[in-house]
């Protein structure tokens, strides 16, 4: 007799690379694979390296006095959400951070925080009522 096992969707294997969205009020959008690659918090604590110009995200507990915390959307449950948020307007206001436009970068992974290095490629992120656009810009 076979040994069944149930398919789930989040069995399925992440196919894109971590990218966060720094957008034009500071929120910081996480596509799915940038929010598994920190382990799927609920919450996480901004660092900022002004020499090199990368900030750095790490998973904390939502009871850490300085936690952000991470909601998702656009899929309502954590499992089916498209995309995670936290809002980073202090942050990036503190760190005089450039967010005249929106703009995805690629994330990777340092031990366990997540990178996000503002000088090299970005993809500038513009959306309007007839859909998405997007633009490369170096921003280097």
């Amino acid at each position: 007799m076979p040994t069944w096992e149930t398919f789930k969707k989040r069995m399925v294997p992440l196919t894109k690379a971590p990218y966060v969205t720094i957008q034009k009020r500071g929120t910081m959008s996480f596509n799915k694979s940038a929010h598994a690659a920190l382990g799927s918090p609920e919450a996480v604590e901004l660092l900022y390296d002004a020499d090199a110009q990368i900030i750095g995200v790490r998973a904390v507990e939502p009871t850490v006095e300085h936690a952000y915390p991470i909601r998702a959307t656009g899929g309502g449950k954590n499992d089916d959400a498209g995309s995670y948020m936290v809002s980073g307007r202090a942050f990036t206001v503190y760190y005089k951070i450039d967010t005249e436009v929106s703009r995805r970068y690629p994330a990777t992974m340092a031990d366990d925080i997540l990178c996000i290095d503002l000088t090299g490629q970005a993809t500038e992120v513009t959306s309007n009522r007839n859909g998405r656009r997007t633009a490369t810009a170096d921003t280097g």
